[in-house]
């Protein structure tokens, strides 16, 4: 096991040594890889290569320490390269749910009484084993679900960020006070752990959101059944060997990939089941939290749901802003990891007094975007698979039937290989009650809207059931202002895209069919994991 020292207090900074790296206690996010690099990019073709030769291998179920294997296997395949498989892994069912949920029931009897120097330490030392293998986790992503190398390496940054802070995050609750104490007494307040947990995290965010909400539940005392997405397990078994190289007790994580159908619905069902945390789509996640509402024989509390789920998220173009600056806020927040981020730019909605200019801009800007083998590290790689690709298309075919008009790309990218490749897509003159304005599409399809001017510019960008992310471009203070008080999402950008959530900034989640607003990567997140415990001592005279 690594070495570690005890985090100390120093006046308000807190340190902690693992595998002989010094853990600062002020947060910095961890910073980006720059490619340009020569020995960067030599170490990533390396890492490349080192994945590509371990391709195909078999994982186990993780239960309570005990590696197994299920009669059923599923593949997980690369996007990019259908025929080839990343990874063989066990399929659990719903013989599968009473040991997982055994084995982290008789886990939390002890974890929850672990010190909090021992949760924050096993984040800490993950968070170190994270950067050492930094490149080799970022290729499995790149092979796994076709991510880019800039956006492989968002997505492990981001996990590293999460580990760092929300240890930091329990140790700060670890020592909250209540904001009174009475004469006579002595208060405290203490945030306890909620029980066993489910987690079902996304592909998308394949390391980012799955570690994310497996750490948010663990260094708070919980225990957990991950069920990992089926389209990226293999980077779900890469980060749980992991947390057993850092010396994770059996049984306080318990890997499971398997099916949604069987396993999912059975273990969110399980009256023993604290809470279930899920971040995917709103069909999803409503089917999650409407399950999870019903009190099921013997469970003896209100499941709790923590949902971050789609988006059609907007970027409003004032006819004052920085055109530039907005086409390539918008491509990017558009096209970037193909379109399949629940906070990416959906929707362009452009001030009637630009819109032809911006239009023009936007169309050269995206035919420059080169779409390919993220091996290669093109502009955008794949869709993440073949229903996906379908869909995608059968939305561009909708948008164009119901008077949308299209600017540039439209059909598969051919070109790029027998992947799941599709074109950057703009459409333009997109009605704002349009389906492809209403519906969450997972795709790099771009729509425009013409606006009025800046008030209805807003008044479009809020008629979605949906509020995640959006921004604006403007230079006017008035309407920024105005943007702030009217702009109804969770994260709103101003003259910047709408995606790249930074932990500790940005905290991250929606509103309305978004989800519960669980605002990872800030103060209120672990709150969501634990439960508050006040208590009063009155004080012997």
């Amino acid at each position: 096991m690594a070495t570690t020292t005890t985090p100390a207090r120093e006046g308000t900074r807190i340190s902690a040594t693992v595998n002989n790296a010094q853990i600062p206690a002020t947060f910095k996010n961890e910073p980006s890889v720059d490619f340009a690099n020569p020995e960067n990019a030599r170490r990533m073709k390396a890492a490349i290569e080192k994945v590509r030769n371990e391709l195909g291998r078999e994982y186990e179920l993780v239960i309570g320490g005990r590696h197994l294997r299920t009669a059923e296997k599923t593949q997980s395949l690369n996007p990019a390269k259908p025929s080839e498989i990343v990874g063989i892994h066990q399929a659990a069912g719903a013989s599968e749910v009473g040991p997982a949920m055994q084995s982290a029931l008789k886990a939390f009897e002890t974890w929850k009484f672990s010190s909090i120097e021992e949760r924050t330490n096993l984040l800490f030392r993950v968070s170190a084993l994270l950067r050492e293998r930094k490149f080799e986790l970022m290729a499995w992503m790149i092979f796994e679900v076709g991510k880019n190398w800039a956006e492989a390496d968002g997505d492990i940054a981001e996990l590293i960020d999460f580990c760092d802070f929300y240890a930091l995050e329990a140790l700060r609750l670890s020592k909250a006070e209540p904001p009174v104490q009475l004469p006579g007494e002595r208060d405290y307040l203490r945030y306890i752990p909620l029980g066993v947990g489910v987690v079902i995290p996304p592909w998308n965010f394949p390391g980012a959101i799955m570690g994310g909400m497996t750490l948010a539940s663990i260094v708070s005392g919980n225990t957990v059944i991950l069920k990992p997405s089926s389209d990226s397990p293999t980077i779900a078994a890469k980060f749980f060997e992991i947390l057993e190289e850092a010396g994770l007790p059996d049984g306080v994580v318990n890997f499971c990939p398997g099916h949604g159908n069987s396993f999912g619905n059975a273990i969110v069902e399980h009256p023993k089941t604290r809470y279930i945390a899920f971040t995917g789509s709103k069909e999803v996640g409503l089917h999650i939290n409407q399950r999870a509402a019903v009190q099921q024989p013997g469970q003896i509390w209100i499941k709790r749901t923590v949902l971050e789920m789609g988006g059609k998220d907007s970027i409003v173009v004032d006819t004052d802003a920085d055109l530039d600056a907005a086409v390539e806020g918008v491509a990017s927040a558009a096209f970037g990891f193909s379109g399949q981020k629940c906070s990416a730019c959906s929707r362009a909605i452009v001030d009637e007094r630009v819109y032809d200019k911006f239009l023009q801009r936007l169309k050269e800007r995206v035919e420059k975007i080169t779409v390919g083998d993220p091996t290669q590290n093109p502009g955008m790689g794949p869709v993440v698979n073949e229903k996906s690709m379908k869909s995608i298309l059968g939305y561009i075919e909708k948008g164009i039937a119901e008077g949308g008009r299209l600017i540039t790309g439209g059909a598969r990218a051919t070109e790029a290989g027998d992947g799941f490749f599709i074109q950057p897509t703009v459409i333009a003159d997109v009605d704002p009650m349009a389906t492809i304005s209403q519906q969450e599409i997972f795709g790099p399809v771009l729509a425009v809207i013409k606006s009025r001017g800046f008030e209805h510019g807003l008044e479009i960008a809020n008629n979605t059931e949906f509020g995640l992310t959006g921004a604006v471009y403007t230079t006017s203070e008035d309407k920024i202002e105005a943007a702030k008080e009217q702009f109804h999402v969770g994260n709103l950008y101003i003259n910047r895209k709408c995606t790249g959530a930074m932990v500790g900034a940005h905290p991250f989640g929606g509103f309305n069919m978004s989800g519960t607003d669980s605002k990872a990567g800030g103060p209120d997140y672990l709150l969501l994991f634990t439960q508050a415990k006040s208590i009063g001592e009155k004080i012997a005279r």
